[in-house]
């Protein structure tokens, strides 16, 4: 026999039936019943004819003989979903499932002895109730079926039934259980009324199923196969039964739950109409994810007379989720209306007025109504919520408008195919007819034999045929030949060369047979004529051809196949071989540019790091990149800054360009960080930041700032949802690469505008209308708008350079019909017309743009008229920017604009240092600021230069570079050798250093290295100086030293990529682009220490240090000095290192490519110099 324990569940409510004898605990089974063994008890309580079981709720009667010894165990009744409201449920906690499992009964076989029988009168049951009242003891009191000892309930398993002892209804209990129940009395009055009648129905239950079991008990047991094979049937019984008993758990629990609900409303009802409260809400604590319900006291409220009553409201500030609902009449007392409104689970807070659904509202006096949300999001859970929301809906557009760009981009590539699938068929058709006509004239040429000459065995022969060609080697040129070669192919010469073979002696009986020779061929497939030569040597070794007087030899074949056909299947091969190549050849192009755009993103990615740690001695972030809705600690070292030696340091920051919706952080005290003397501060980011920004303190009230120079301190925000809203600037200047380039100025308008813009900044450039412009560089050019403005007409066109927008003024007065930029009398009135018609198109075109940028004494009358006459006037937004390219031109017109300017710069630290004692700098210090240059990557790049003959990067410098410089050398006319060559490119003035660049000229020819000049003088003088010298050394040294005394743009790119080194000793240099073009192509810069080429270019041997402290390793040779033994210096190292370390020469030239020279970094700078700049 198998014991089975089963858990005795907890009970929901019970009631005691007492009499003089025993006493019953009768118990409504709320839940789930368990089961163990079938028996006769179980299934003498199945449905039967003339018997209803009762539905809803299952009782049953629990005695035993220890009963006095056992104390019922309280236990906690699950919770109900949500958090309870107050007052809806008693403070004892009623279980959903808590009756006592159906005890199992004895199968029906009677057993003889004084034992107590299993089966209960009903009238004992029935007399019980009548003389003792149901106990009101025990209303929600937890009760376990069994003892603390033992709180499982065993079930033997059998077919003979259970004994005697497991059927007595003990008759004794504790006084200590009673005295226990009747303590609870006061406490659950409440329940009485409504359990009574569902207990006497469940004792009408029990007398019923106790009466069955009686006649049950008579009958002779079944056997145990019978028991068995009525187990299936059973338990599908048992299922029915205990479903139904749940139904009528859950129903008399809704009943109950219903009656105390009415009376808690009821009750709130009422203590708020007597404070005079029109609103009240259940339940009274308020969490998310709950409906709730609001309750209106019309009587109260200006809405007393309206016979609608709606409500409408939001969550959050009336930040979400707004609702309108309809109240109804309730049941309350009183004049109470009420709507059920669902609280969602990021709400904090629920703001609501009431309304008659037209225009009268009752809104709480004008403060709206509002309803705490507990337990849930605060106010900045919220509003990182809202981001993460708006997070997931950009991304979620973000993907639709890369899925609609895909499908464009995909319709377009469809387009393209067919487009050029048809352009294949035309060109294949006339190529194919092209063929045909020289093909039909080949074969009217063509013959079986020519006597004497040659002849074919057999002569009748097909394509796949292997036949013998004769030849009389005494008909032509070849009479003395040693050997005798056929050179041959088919349909003249379609497939170019295909038959190759040496002749033989033949020795047929011919008269003449010492001069006959023969090979043996086979005609190749598709052949209609057979085209052919004979030479004394195979291909490339001949020397001495007969080719029948240039006019070739052609045999017919005579049976070849249809001809029609044949052009047929020649029209679909040769559009077979078009689209494979074109497949070919876009796969190179798209992989080629995937190349590209990793190369660069990478490189851009390592500019990132380096501009993050360029203030590493001062100040740096862990982690680097600073992640949206993490945690940063910032370092800072004032033992670097003006705070040096301070007591205390103390962080001020905040986020987006101080403009975040939290406001500036609080002030925070930085403490002592593990390195050294750095203080840290740990700072929270929040998610919608993109921007970081602070300043160091020595008190946490000011005092003095470490403000980076009027700057502050700017670490950009990775993984944000909130993005830098773009600024607008405007670059007014009189030159732009490359449609209207001179110097070094149009090239830094153009890819500085490129660079910014490549940062989702909105960029214009107004350009005069020069009739000298390369129009054919700009893209759409069409005519914009007019305006009147100097007494003249001004004519604004628009167009595209270089993925720019540009507009080109065109006064009518002929300023700008001059056939030049730069060289007119009256340049200066020129220019100043063109920046006051400028500053005057941005008014009348109502643009507002964030930034003036105005470059060099050209356009430097920006800055004044602008603060003179169009600040105040319309363009109060904007502020300006002036850019120092050279300060030996203009002193006058650069020193106003410095005066009026928000922010000037040029185009390096060092030269801004070296500038900085000039009269027109030194009083502006405090705003002047120098940002090195960098260089286009898209049109100084190596691996996709077209003028290249093999493209590279640093993985492949040296093959690359070794093509390059021979085919220079071919192009020049210079030496094919393996030696050094060095470069110069440059405008030949008395800036660049030209006596030195005569020195290292010779002094390189001297090392018998080559030298190409690339470059031309203004000054004529200058310019025949250097004429002279080219004739000089193309006489003396002509093929080791090339001078081209003009502007070659291709020739230039070959110059970069064919020299190892390129030589600038320029004696001022404000940025220089030359050394930073040679670097991307791996050309090793030898400079003279000045200006920007002292900031670029990190002498081997000396400036370790100095490289490192900018993230950078050394990458040239330098020299101090003007005269020819600092040229000798410098110029020296370079060429023994080339000599003697080819192999460590190789690793410089891949390192100088992988520095980033761009316009990356400095684009960055000029970004961070425009906020600041705005926030004047």
């Amino acid at each position: 026999m198998e014991v089975v324990p089963v858990k005795a569940p907890r009970q929901f409510f019970s009631k005691a039936v007492s009499d003089d004898r025993i006493r019953f605990k009768i118990q409504p089974s709320l839940g789930l019943v368990y089961y163990g063994q079938v028996n006769g008890f179980s299934q003498c309580c199945l449905p039967r004819k003339g018997f209803q079981a009762a539905i809803g709720v299952s009782s049953k009667i629990r005695a035993s003989a220890d009963f006095a010894r056992k104390r019922p165990k309280r236990i906690l009744a699950p919770s109900p979903r949500g958090p309870a409201p107050k007052g809806f449920m008693p403070k004892s906690p009623v279980g959903t499932s808590s009756t006592h499992r159906r005890e199992q009964r004895n199968n029906g076989e009677e057993e003889e002895g004084p034992t107590t029988s299993s089966s209960i009168p009903t009238e004992t049951i029935t007399s019980s109730l009548q003389s003792n009242q149901v106990k009101e003891d025990s209303r929600f009191e937890e009760e376990d079926v069994s003892s603390e000892k033992n709180p499982n309930v065993t079930v033997q398993r059998g077919t003979e039934g259970v004994s005697n002892e497991d059927n007595q209804i003990e008759s004794e209990e504790e006084e200590e259980s009673y005295e226990d129940d009747n303590a609870n009395t006061d406490e659950s009055k409440g329940l009485v009324t409504i359990a009574k009648s569902e207990v006497e129905d469940t004792i009408d239950e029990i007398c019923l199923e106790e009466n069955y079991l009686r006649n049950q008990n008579g009958k002779k047991q079944v056997s145990s196969a019978e028991t068995e094979a009525s187990e299936p049937e059973s338990a599908k019984q048992n299922e029915i039964l205990e479903s139904r008993e749940k139904e009528g758990s859950l129903s008399l629990k809704m009943d109950m739950e219903a009656s105390m609900r009415k009376e808690l409303l009821a009750r709130l009802a009422n203590e708020n109409f007597s404070r005079g409260n029109k609103m009240f809400y259940h339940p009274e604590v308020v969490r998310p994810g709950q409906d709730i319900e609001v309750f209106f006291n019309r009587s109260l409220s200006i809405l007393q007379n309206e016979p609608e009553i709606m409500i409408m409201g939001a969550f959050n500030d009336w930040r979400c989720k707004y609702f309108t609902n309809k109240l109804n009449k309730s049941n309350l007392s009183g004049d109470w209306w009420s709507s059920h409104i669902h609280v969602p689970s990021e709400a904090y807070k629920m703001d609501f007025v009431f309304f008659n659904g037209n225009d009268v509202y009752d809104n709480n006096k004008q403060t709206d109504f509002c309803i705490t949300v507990e337990g849930g999001m605060d106010r900045f859970d919220f509003e990182d919520f809202l981001l993460q929301e708006k997070s997931r809906e950009l991304e979620k557009l973000a993907k639709e408008q890369a899925e609609r760009e895909r499908q464009a981009e995909e319709q377009t590539r469809i387009e393209a195919v067919k487009a050029a699938i048809e352009a294949d068929r035309v060109w294949a058709k006339e190529e194919i007819q092209r063929r045909r006509d020289i093909l039909q004239e080949s074969r009217r040429n063509a013959v079986r034999s020519i006597d004497n000459v040659w002849y074919i065995e057999p002569n009748d022969f097909k394509e796949g045929d292997l036949v013998r060609l004769f030849y009389n080697k005494g008909s032509g040129p070849l009479a003395h030949a040693k050997d005798l070669w056929i050179h041959g192919g088919h349909n003249n010469w379609m497939n170019g060369l295909s038959i190759v073979t040496k002749l033989e002696r033949s020795y047929v009986g011919k008269e003449d047979a010492d001069w006959w020779y023969y090979a043996d061929v086979t005609v190749p497939d598709r052949a209609f004529v057979l085209d052919w030569v004979f030479a004394n040597g195979p291909p490339k070794d001949a020397t001495v051809y007969d080719n029948n007087l240039k006019q070739d030899f052609h045999a017919i074949v005579p049976r070849c196949i249809p001809e029609d056909l044949y052009w047929v299947e020649e029209e679909e091969r040769t559009l077979l071989r078009l689209k494979e190549e074109r497949r070919l050849k876009e796969e190179a192009i798209l992989e080629k540019a995937e190349r590209t755009a990793c190369m660069k993103a990478e490189t851009k990615e390592r500019t990132l790091k380096r501009f993050l740690l360029s203030l590493l001695h001062i100040v740096y972030t862990d982690p680097l990149d600073v992640q949206a809705g993490g945690t940063v600690t910032v370092f800072y070292n004032p033992s670097n800054t003006i705070l040096n030696g301070k007591s205390e340091i103390w962080f001020r920051g905040s986020f987006n360009r101080w403009t975040h919706r939290m406001g500036p952080l609080p002030p925070q005290k930085m403490l002592p960080a593990d390195n050294d003397s750095h203080v840290k501060a740990i700072v929270k980011v929040p998610l919608d930041a993109y921007m970081l920004d602070f300043v160091f303190s020595e008190r946490e009230d000011g005092g003095i700032f470490d403000n980076k120079d009027g700057t502050d301190y700017h670490v950009p925000v990775f993984g944000g949802v909130g993005k830098e809203p773009p600024m607008h600037i405007v670059h007014i200047a009189i030159e732009m690469a490359p449609i209207a380039k001179v110097g070094g100025l149009g090239d830094v308008v153009t890819s500085l505008s490129r660079a910014v813009q490549d940062l989702n900044h909105n960029v214009d450039i107004i350009l005069p209308k020069y009739d000298c412009l390369k129009y054919n560089q700009v893209k759409n050019m069409e005519f914009h708008k007019s305006y009147s403005w100097g007494g003249t007409e001004i004519k604004v066109w628009f167009g595209k350079v270089e993925e720019l927008n540009v507009y080109f003024l065109e006064p009518q007065n002929g300023l700008f019909w001059k056939g030049c930029i730069y060289g007119s009398s009256n340049d200066a009135e020129r220019f100043g017309f063109f920046c006051h018609a400028a500053l005057e198109f941005l008014l009348q075109s109502r643009f507002h743009p964030d930034i003036i940028h105005c470059h060099d004494w050209s356009s430097a009358p920006v800055a004044w008229l602008f603060k003179d006459q169009y600040m105040h006037y319309g363009l109060s937004k904007a502020r300006v920017v002036f850019t120092i390219h050279n300060l030996e031109f203009g002193q006058q017109f650069i020193g106003k604009a410095m005066t009026y300017s928000d922010k000037a710069t040029t185009v390096s630290p060092t030269y801004s240092k070296e500038v900085a004692g000039s009269r027109v700098v030194a009083p502006h210090l405090h705003k002047f600021h120098g940002i090195l240059n960098g260089i286009d990557l898209d049109i100084w790049d190596p691996y996709n230069d077209m003028f290249l003959p093999v493209p590279y990067t640093s993985e492949n410098v040296v093959e690359g570079k070794m093509a390059a410089k021979h085919a220079l050398q071919q192009r020049l006319g210079l030496k094919t050798a393996d030696v050094p060559v060095v470069g110069i490119i440059t405008r030949l003035t008395h800036q660049k250093g030209i006596h030195l660049i005569k020195h290292a000229i010779w002094r390189t020819l001297e090392r018998h290295g080559q030298v190409v000049l690339l470059g031309s003088a203004p000054d004529p003088k200058i310019q025949n100086e250097f004429v002279n010298l080219a004739n000089r050394l193309h006489s003396s040294h002509g093929d080791h030293a090339r001078l081209v005394l003009t502007y070659d743009e291709p020739l230039s790119h070959l110059i970069y990529a064919g020299s190892d080194f390129m030589l600038v000793p320029s004696i001022f240099e404000p940025c220089g682009l030359t050394q930073l073009t040679a670097m991307r192509y791996g050309s090793v810069p030898v400079v003279r220490k000045t200006g920007g080429l002292y900031d670029t270019v990190f002498d081997v041997d000396h400036d370790k240090e100095r490289a490192k402290d900018q993230g950078l390793e050394p990458n040239g040779f330098n020299f101090d000095g003007a005269d020819s033994a600092g040229v000798d210096y410098a110029l020296n190292r370079a060429i023994t290192s080339w000599y003697d370390e080819r192999e460590w020469f190789n690793l410089l030239c891949k390192r100088v490519m992988e520095q980033d020279w761009s316009w990356n970094r400095p684009a960055l700078d000029y970004l961070e110099l425009y906020h600041a700049a705005r926030k004047y």
